[in-house]
């Protein structure tokens, strides 16, 4: 089954993978250029990192439904065309550089339009990869779609870089322009389903269906956001040189994982995997915290990203069995909701944490967060539904 659901998937995993590479492109620019360029604390880079997630999370009730009642292909190309235009909008902070609060606020609105944007392509491309594919390949469908994500921050990293050093931030805004507008045009040609849906369903009915699963993805996506948010500021305050191969070998474990071990979830239940590999994640941040090179830091990192790899499809199965079949657009943007909460609240938190500290300390604090993430993988074990919504 799994060369029917790749071939199927392949042009929407493309697609989201042309589309994030605009994400992973910021990875190890953006809290540099807030933090030397505009000359903000840690605590500015925090909340202007975690603006995103929770704009995300503002838009994500909005987004399943018009991905339920109009169809998810028509939610995944807005959602490009919404992406491209906050590239509009890094290249006007660019001219407020002199005036570094004006700059910060039109890059915020940035982020924010961008959020907007990725809420729609996530939403959209997972109700359109189980519409194709059918429900029992969910996992699949969320494995083949974080392996696009999770390429695209491994690939984009290191070309961010390349990118900021040969053109500045205004290489990168460019580039946050483009991108979209070739993913768009990947799938603007591909075959549709229809919707689900033919009313709006209530967000908070469905999001009772899949809270504690939901729970599960906000413990375990710390790690992953202390990575993108902090990682490049830890090697800069050890002079190790640029964090983008930590990204890459986040990313590089997070697809390995996802190749081979992305039916897990489907075959032996998505609570057992995601029990197992959050406590890698776990382990990962450890590494991280404690790291006295960068080659330590780089496992760390790669710990960090296999573990979360499969804890996100784990939950995720987890939440699709307990949602309604006819809102599983709606289901989809609710539990990715739960990431949005645990970034825009944990990235401030942990920006303040390392301007009193230090920034390795988040990394503990990351650990600790990971760690709960257990509890909630044994209730869901614990309270499996008498029947699948699938």
């Amino acid at each position: 089954m799994t060369q029917p659901v790749l071939l199927k998937m392949l042009p929407i995993t493309l697609a989201v993978f042309v589309g994030f590479l605009i994400i992973g492109l910021q990875l190890p620019v953006l809290a540099l250029h807030l933090n030397h360029t505009l000359g903000m604390s840690t605590l500015v880079v925090g909340v202007v990192v975690g603006a995103q997630f929770a704009a995300a999370l503002l838009s994500r009730a909005w987004a399943g439904n018009f991905a339920d009642m109009r169809g998810p292909k028509r939610a995944m190309l807005i959602g490009m065309l919404v992406a491209a235009s906050s590239g509009v909008l890094y290249l006007a902070s660019l001219a407020f550089v002199d005036t570094p609060a004006l700059s910060v606020w039109v890059l915020l609105a940035g982020r924010v339009v961008l959020a907007v944007g990725e809420s729609l392509i996530i939403t959209g491309s997972m109700g359109w990869g189980m519409g194709l594919v059918g429900p029992q390949n969910a996992g699949k469908v969320m494995a083949w779609i974080g392996i696009a994500i999770y390429a695209a921050f491994a690939l984009g990293a290191p070309l961010g870089v390349a990118i900021n050093s040969q053109w500045g931030f205004s290489g990168i805004s460019i580039a946050t322009l483009l991108l979209p507008l070739c993913a768009l045009a990947i799938v603007a040609g591909a075959k549709g389903v229809a919707p689900t849906s033919q009313r709006r369903t209530s967000f908070y009915k469905v999001l009772g269906t899949v809270w504690l699963p939901g729970l599960g993805l906000a413990f375990s996506s710390i790690g992953f956001g202390l990575i993108t948010a902090f990682i490049a500021l830890l090697f800069a305050s050890k002079d190790w040189g640029n964090a983008s191969f930590a990204f890459t070998a986040f990313g590089l474990a997070f697809i390995g994982a996802r190749i081979f071990f992305g039916h897990l979830p489907d075959k032996l239940g998505g609570a057992v995997v995601a029990l197992v590999c959050v406590l890698i994640e776990a382990a990962g941040q450890l590494l991280i915290w404690g790291a006295g090179s960068p080659l330590t830091a780089y496992v760390g990192a790669a710990l960090t990203g296999f573990g979360y790899s499969l804890a996100f499809p784990g939950f995720g199965v987890e939440a699709i069995k307990r949602a309604p079949p006819q809102t599983r657009g709606l289901a989809m943007g609710a539990y990715v909701a739960f990431l949005d909460i645990a970034l825009g609240i944990s990235t401030p938190l942990a920006g303040a944490l390392a301007g009193a500290t230090d920034v390795a300390s988040v990394y503990l604090a990351g650990a600790v967060a990971v760690t709960m993430s257990v509890v909630v993988a044994w209730l869901l074990l614990a309270k499996q539904p008498e029947l699948s919504a699938c």
